[in-house]
């Protein structure tokens, strides 16, 4: 019964709605009607959000350092066109210390490259235009092979006429030895010019410099290897099952340099104008020969560090020292050098200083070498060693007896591990 007056009351409400919304005004019933539209969201709105994300962005030589203003372009990586992922390399900027890699900051296109490798460019200088935003492009799919053409019976060509016999040809003059009036290398033959990198062009300006302002001395001595090279058979296994890094020469020979600039602190010194700056710690700069010529990373408060942490830092500076990815804080604060020639099988050789500090111990090849020893000849593994030293600051008697402090170390290490 219920249902059947709802039915009969229905079509009466109806009607009533229709003719109340017909005498609303009309403005009011243009409201009703914007009420009952169904809202549509335009698909247009989407299209246009992804044609703004395609903007272009120039991408300019950001700072480097505070002693660092300009740089030269050493290589760039992509070409016009190429698609980049966000910190892709895309150009390599050389520096006076080190390699700058400049990267992507977001996915895209390279629209444009506006350097060209060996410019020289300042900091904010404008390198490169890309598009960001996008989809990477498919992989370009392998066209499919050419089916081989149908072998075909070689026919028999007709007989040439014999030709005459030329006559012997003149004897040609020899080469002309390259031209001593002044010509440029660059226009003679077999000689190929190649500009400097920053990093090679700053060693030598530094080293020259070095020369020029240091008073130079070098005293040497020379290490029986014996007893380190028997320690290092005996636990280099061990050692690195529990460091899980290699048990080298150079960590001992760093770890017996610290002992010996605390006995002679004037060898960790430096000169700062007319004042002498003293060291309470040891950062040991080690000369590294990387791709684009010699760095000195340095490895800080070595004093403080046990062998084994010394051999993981060396291993970690040479390896970012072959990849090109020193930063500039790696440089800083070496109070003393160590250059290891022996790497390269040097016999013996005088070290430069690196500026502005006032030592270098340089390492050379070790060699097997009949010495006297308790009145008797044996052969010995021998390494010499020399000290390059800035007779401005340093005496020779510290020099004489840092050295020797660097021997005592080597060939008892137990005197390093006591202390």
């Amino acid at each position: 019964m219920l249902v059947s007056r709802a039915m009969r009351t229905l079509p009466r409400v109806l009607g009533a709605r229709a003719r109340t919304v017909g005498r609303l005004p009309q403005r009011s019933a243009k409201f009703v009607a914007a009420i009952q539209t169904p809202v549509v969201t335009p698909v247009f709105r989407t299209l246009r959000m992804s044609a703004a994300a395609l903007d272009d962005l120039t991408v300019n030589l950001p700072p480097l350092a505070e002693s660092i203003s300009e740089g030269e372009v050493g290589s760039i990586e992509v070409g016009t066109g190429d698609w980049v992922n966000a910190d892709d390399v895309v150009i390599n900027v050389e520096t006076d210390k080190l390699t700058v890699a400049v990267n992507a900051p977001e996915s895209g296109t390279i629209k444009e490259i506006l350097v060209e490798e060996g410019d020289t460019i300042g900091l904010g200088h404008p390198l490169f235009v890309m598009e960001t935003g996008g989809e990477a492009p498919a992989a370009a799919e392998k066209p499919a092979p050419t089916p081989a053409a149908p072998a075909v019976e070689p026919s028999v060509p007709a007989p040439k006429p014999i030709a005459p016999t030329p006559p012997p040809a003149a004897p040609t003059a020899p080469a002309s030895p390259p031209p001593s009036d002044g010509t440029p290398a660059s226009d003679v033959p077999g000689v190929t010019r190649v500009k400097m990198s920053k990093i090679r062009q700053t060693v030598a300006r530094r080293l020259k410099e070095s020369q020029e302002t240091a008073a130079f001395l070098t005293t040497f001595n020379e290490i029986d290897m014996s007893n380190l090279m028997s320690m290092r058979t005996k636990y280099k296994d061990e050692f690195l099952k529990k460091h899980d890094v290699k048990l080298g020469f150079m960590g001992a020979f760093a770890k017996a340099v610290t002992h010996a600039a605390k006995a002679e602190p004037a060898v960790n010194a430096a000169i700062d104008g007319k004042d002498i700056l003293y060291h309470d710690f040891v950062n040991i700069s080690v000369a590294v020969a990387g791709p684009k010529g010699l760095v000195t990373p340095v490895i800080k408060g070595c004093d403080t560090k046990s062998i084994a942490e010394i051999e993981r830092a060396l291993g970690e500076a040479a390896q970012k020292a072959r990849d090109g990815k020193l930063a500039m804080e790696d440089f800083d604060g070496g109070t003393i050098t160590i250059s290891n020639g022996g790497t390269f099988g040097s016999l013996m050789g005088t070290p430069i200083i690196n500026p502005p500090q006032s030592a270098v111990l340089g390492m050379h090849g070790i060699f097997e070498r009949p010495v006297a020893i308790d009145g008797e000849v044996v052969v010995r593994p021998m390494m010499y060693v020399a000290l390059t030293y800035d007779h401005r600051l340093i005496d020779g008697k510290e020099a004489v007896l840092f050295l020797r402090k660097v021997k005592e170390g080597i060939e008892d290490p137990l005197w390093m591990i006591m202390g």
